[in-house]
């Protein structure tokens, strides 16, 4: 298969592997596009990524300290039907709803953060690459404490390791305080451990507690490595569920723990255990990692995760050649993930000059905002339109994370939420600048002359911004 032209290739770079050009990227590219690329695999991690846990841990104590005083506040006599009692703070000034209100905009912090860094990033594809993996190990904000410690997750589990060995990140996205929560895994419990034993012996049933819990082990088998097709059954899932008893979060009686991975061995399911065939000898907290090497090491596991990565870079129906070759070089490298990017970048079947993908809203509008060179400057700009689009801030609607395929995204009613915000975006940002220079910048080769035309010929800047906004090349990559 023949390569495009380095015109087009230059443009593909930019807006296909990347987030969508900035003004003078496709023109830096245009050289050497590949080599453009490549250059930005450096190292075993992304931007943002630091590996010391303690944002996390501070989240989670600022959380648990919330959650501790609210409750002490609702244990207070009530109110008495007069309104507030004597020398009672007025809600405004509640130090537990201001404590509450900061949670949350730690966490609108670290969004922001995340796309003002996407939005001004020299090096897109290496943040694109980021994301994927971010969105691959799913922690949703669906409860509080996820969504006050998703940012953390990503920048000390994922970010750091997503050009390194995945067994590596595997390993600790699953040991992360975010994910063991997210998926319940903290309270997991071995029913005949220790603490298993002596709650079973309690009189009282309803005061039992704990018990086995597997869903971050299903969710590693069926999202994380192998696939739901990978060969594994119940018994799969339950055994490796014992195998991760005792995977915790350390607790207020443990001051320097607190938020921070322990593992539990009187929380442990003692014995050892088969897992999809394998024997794993009972070594306390390296059972599970020792399944959890075996799984990385997987062909299956090659399988699907490469499958993902042809589907989210190049099209949702991903070439079988494309494939192919980033599972050759994944088996060949054990899982090296800097060596499959550098794959990726070389296939000839990831260039097809046709665009295939259609963007999510978070890739819109953080396209958009490259598009103009420039990037949101508060959560406001962000959140309201990507809850409209459906792709809320860290919340995915599932374990699964956020689809990947075109037809999530481009429904009719989402398209009309999109012209809105083209024309409003167009509106505040369009007045100093010339959109038929945006165009060629923006898209380089892929300016389509019917695109071009329609830009050039449209009665003001804001209108003209809008429809080069969303043409059917900038809507895709």
């Amino acid at each position: 298969m023949a390569l495009p032209t380095k015109d087009l290739m230059a443009s593909i770079a930019a807006t296909r592997f990347g987030l969508g050009a900035r003004p003078g990227e496709i023109d830096a590219a245009r050289s050497d596009p590949q080599g453009w690329l490549s250059r930005q695999i450096v190292g075993r991690g992304a931007d943002l990524g630091v590996a010391n846990y303690d944002l996390s841990a501070s989240r989670i104590a600022d959380f648990r300290n919330f959650r501790a005083d609210r409750r002490d506040q609702r244990m207070e006599a009530p109110k008495t039907e007069m309104g507030m009692k004597p020398g009672e703070t007025p809600p405004e000034k509640d130090p537990v709803q201001i404590a509450g209100r900061m949670i949350r905009e730690g966490a609108a912090e670290d969004f922001l953060a995340r796309a003002r860094n996407a939005a001004s990033t020299d090096a897109s594809f290496r943040e694109r690459w980021a994301t994927f993996w971010c969105n691959h190990f799913t922690v949703s904000g669906v409860k509080l404490i996820t969504a006050v410690t998703v940012g953390p997750f990503e920048a000390e589990a994922i970010r750091p390791r997503v050009f390194g060995k995945f067994e590596d990140l595997l390993i600790a996205s699953s040991a992360h305080p975010a994910m063991l929560l997210y998926l319940d895994q903290a309270q997991s419990t071995g029913p005949n451990s220790r603490i298993g034993m002596a709650l079973q012996k309690r009189p009282n049933p309803r005061n039992r507690g704990g018990g086995l819990n597997e869903n971050l082990a299903r969710e590693i088998l069926e999202l994380h490595t192998v696939g739901v097709d990978g060969g594994y059954g119940q018994a799969d899932v339950t055994e490796f569920a014992r195998c991760m008893t005792g995977w915790s979060v350390g607790n207020q009686r443990e001051p320097e723990k607190f938020g921070k991975f322990v593992f539990r061995e009187y929380a442990h399911e003692p014995g050892d255990r088969t897992v999809m065939g394998k024997r794993y000898n009972d070594r306390g907290v390296d059972q599970a990692a020792s399944v959890m090497k075996d799984l990385a090491a997987s062909p299956k596991t090659a399988r699907f995760v490469c499958t993902k990565l042809a589907r989210h870079f190049v099209a949702d129906v991903p070439p079988p050649e494309l494939v192919a070759d980033l599972e050759k070089t994944w088996l060949s490298t054990g899982g090296h993930l800097g060596e499959v990017a550098k794959t990726l970048i070389a296939s000839p079947h990831a260039w097809a000059a046709e665009p295939h993908k259609f963007k999510t809203p978070y890739e819109f509008l953080i396209s958009s905002y490259r598009l103009i060179g420039g990037q949101p400057g508060a959560i406001e700009h962000l959140a309201p339109t990507l809850n409209g689009l459906g792709m809320k801030a860290y919340s995915p609607p599932s374990p699964k994370g956020w689809p990947d395929e075109g037809a999530y995204w481009a429904t009719p009613d989402a398209l009309i939420k999109r012209m809105a915000w083209a024309e409003s975006f167009s509106a505040q940002v369009a007045a100093d600048r010339d959109p038929d220079a945006l165009a060629r910048s923006g898209l380089g080769a892929r300016l389509s002359e019917r695109t071009g035309k329609a830009v050039a010929r449209a009665e003001s800047r804001p209108e003209a911004l809008s429809l080069l906004l969303m043409s059917p090349e900038f809507q895709r990559r």
